[in-house]
C-alpha cells in the first residue's frame, strides 16, 4: 500500500510541476483523472491513499504548526526565524506573508474532490467493487476535505468553497468567499456522509491511526460542534468514542515509556488520527525545531508558568513538561525532537525526523467533552474529566485550579490552561484561545490579549493589543497572489 501511495503521489507531483500556477494552486491532472484512470478498485484505492500522501507535504504541516502556535504564547523566535514568522508573532501580518498561502490545504482538498467526483465511475467499470466499498473510500475523502476546511475556517474565517475537482485549466473556477456559517455547514455535510460510511476499523492498528475511521469522524465533529457552541452534539460525539472502549490514556507512570509509546513510536492506544511520517517521508521539524538553525524554541516562561517547577523536589514533575513537550535546559520543543525521554534524553538526528503530526488523541476527547459539559450545567463532571487527564500526567498540585462548578467561564479558563499543558506544540494553542475567548461576544477577550502580548517586545505590546481588540484581526488575510488571479475574491475586512 505504501508503495502504491508513493507511485501515485509521484504521478500527481510530476503532473503538477509541469502545469501553470492558477487559482488555489490547483494543477491540471487530465492524464490521471480521465484517460487511463478510474477503471479499477485498485486505482480508486491508490487515489484515496494519494490523499493521505498529500497530508505529508511539508508545506502543509508547517502551515498547520504556524497557524496553530505562532499567535499564541508558548513559542519564541531565534536568530534564524524568518521575517514572515516574526511578523505573525508580532501581529504585523500582511497579505504578502508566505504563511497566508493556503494552496497546500486546497491542494489536498482538490485530491479529495477528485476522488469524490470520479470515484463513483469505478462502480460501472469494475464489477468487483461493491457500493459499500465505494462509500467507504468516499467517506475518507469527505472526512479529510472537512478537516481541511475546518483548518481554513478557523484560520481565515471566510474562504472559497471549492467542491468540484479541477481536472484542467479550462475548468478552474474563480469563486468568491463563502460566509463562515456556510463553510461550517459544508463541513458538517461532509462529516455526516463520512459518519455513515467510514469503517470502524481496517483490521490493522497503524491503518486505524493513519486513515479515517468512524472514530476520526466523531472527533472532527466534536471539535466542530464545540467551535460553534453546540455543546450537546459535542458531548454525543465524544461519548461515541469514549463508550467504544477502544481508546485510553497512555500510562504515565514512567515518563520514558510514556514518551516512547505516545510520541516516538506513535499510533498508541491514545491515538485517534495521526499524519504518518516515516523514514521514507520525513516531517519538516528538523529544520524548524531541532537543528542548529532552528526557527522556534519554547518560550522561557513555559516551564514555570504552564507546567510548573517543584524547586524542592526535581523528581516531582509533570511528565508533559521537561522531557515531554520541552527540554527545559535549552527550550527545544521535545515532542518532535526527542528520541528518548526521562533521565537519558537523546535528540533525533536529521534522518530520524519522522515524528507524527498528532491531529486527535483520546486526551483531546476528554477535554473537549469537559468543556462542553461545563456549558450545559454539568460542571463537576467536567472537573472530573480534567482531573483524569491531570492524574495521568502527574500534574503538579500548584497548577491545579478550583473553579466554581457552576461557572462555565471559570471551568473553560481552567481547561484552556490544561490544554496548554496537554497539547503544547500540537498546533492547537491559538485555536483553543480563540474558541474559548470568542464565546458570548468575546466575553473573555482579555485571555486572548494577555496571551498574544506575552512574547511581543514591550514597545509593541500596546499596538498589538489595540489590533487584537478588533476581532476581525483574529483571522489571517487572503494572500495577495490569490486576489490577483481571482477578481471574485475580496480581502478579509480587517486588511482592506
Amino acid at each position: 500500500m505504501k508503495y502504491i501511495l508513493y507511485i501515485f503521489l509521484s504521478c500527481i507531483l510530476i503532473t503538477g510541476i509541469i502545469s501553470c500556477n492558477k487559482w488555489l494552486d490547483v494543477k491540471p491532472q487530465d492524464g490521471i483523472i480521465r484517460d487511463n484512470y478510474w477503471k479499477t478498485k485498485e486505482q480508486l484505492q491508490a487515489a484515496v491513499i494519494g490523499i493521505y500522501a498529500s497530508l505529508l507535504d511539508n508545506s502543509l504541516v508547517q502551515d498547520l504548526f504556524v497557524w496553530g502556535e505562532l499567535r499564541g504564547d508558548m513559542v519564541v523566535s531565534t536568530q534564524f526565524t524568518s521575517t514572515d514568522e516574526i511578523n505573525i508573532m508580532q501581529d504585523n501580518i500582511l497579505a504578502s506573508n508566505s504563511y497566508t498561502d493556503w494552496s497546500p490545504v486546497y491542494r489536498t482538498i482538490n485530491y479529495c474532490n477528485t476522488v469524490i467526483d470520479f470515484g463513483p465511475s469505478v462502480l460501472q467499470n469494475d464489477p468487483t467493487l461493491s457500493k459499500d466499498q465505494l462509500n467507504a473510500y468516499l467517506a475518507e475523502a469527505y472526512a479529510i476535505r472537512s478537516l481541511m476546511y475546518f483548518y481554513l475556517l478557523r484560520t481565515f474565517g471566510e474562504v472559497p468553497l471549492q467542491l468540484k475537482a479541477t481536472s484542467s485549466d479550462s475548468l478552474i473556477q474563480r469563486i468568491p468567499k463563502s460566509p463562515q456559517q456556510e463553510v461550517y455547514q459544508q463541513i458538517m455535510n461532509d462529516l455526516h456522509f463520512a459518519q455513515e460510511y467510514a469503517p470502524y476499523t481496517y483490521g490493522d492498528k497503524n491503518e486505524d491511526k493513519g486513515r479515517i475511521t468512524r472514530y476520526t469522524v466523531f472527533a472532527i465533529e466534536a471539535d466542530a460542534y464545540l467551535w460553534m457552541d453546540q455543546y450537546d452534539s459535542c458531548i454525543a460525539m465524544c461519548d461515541s468514542i469514549i463508550n467504544s472502549q477502544r481508546f485510553g490514556l497512555v500510562d504515565g507512570t514512567n515518563q520514558a515509556d510514556w514518551f516512547n509509546t505516545l510520541y516516538y513510536k506513535g499510533n498508541s492506544v491514545e491515538s485517534i488520527f495521526e499524519f504518518q511520517f516515516d523514514q521514507q517521508k520525513l516531517n519538516p521539524f528538523y529544520n524548524l525545531l531541532i537543528s542548529g538553525t532552528r526557527h522556534f524554541v519554547a518560550a522561557p516562561t513555559v516551564m514555570d508558568e504552564v507546567f510548573g517547577i517543584d524547586m524542592m523536589d526535581p523528581n516531582n514533575k509533570d511528565i508533559r513538561g521537561d522531557g515531554g513537550s520541552v527540554n527545559a535546559i535549552d527550550g527545544t520543543i521535545w515532542k518532535y525532537a526527542g528520541a528518548t525521554s526521562g533521565a537519558n534524553m537523546i535528540m533525533r538526528t536529521a534522518d530520524q525526523s519522522y515524528a507524527h503530526w498528532f491531529v486527535y488523541r483520546y486526551a483531546d476527547i476528554l477535554l473537549m467533552k469537559a468543556e462542553a459539559l461545563a456549558w450545559v450545567g454539568r460542571g463537576q463532571e467536567a472537573l472530573d474529566l480534567i482531573n483524569m487527564v491531570r492524574t495521568r500526567a502527574h500534574a503538579l498540585d500548584f497548577t491545579a485550579e478550583s473553579p466554581d462548578p457552576n461557572s462555565p467561564e471559570d471551568i473553560s479558563t481552567y481547561i484552556l490552561d490544561e490544554r496548554a499543558r496537554e497539547f503544547a506544540y500540537e498546533g492547537k494553542r491559538w485555536f483553543d484561545i480563540l474558541r474559548i475567548c470568542k464565546r458570548n461576544n468575546y466575553e473573555l477577550i482579555n485571555l486572548l490579549l494577555n496571551a498574544v502580548i506575552k512574547n511581543v517586545p514591550g514597545y509593541l505590546q500596546q499596538s498589538v493589543m489595540n489590533k487584537y481588540k478588533d476581532v476581525r484581526s483574529h483571522y489571517l488575510p487572503i494572500n495577495q497572489n490569490e486576489l490577483l488571479v481571482d477578481p471574485n475574491l475580496k480581502q478579509n475586512p480587517f486588511y482592506q
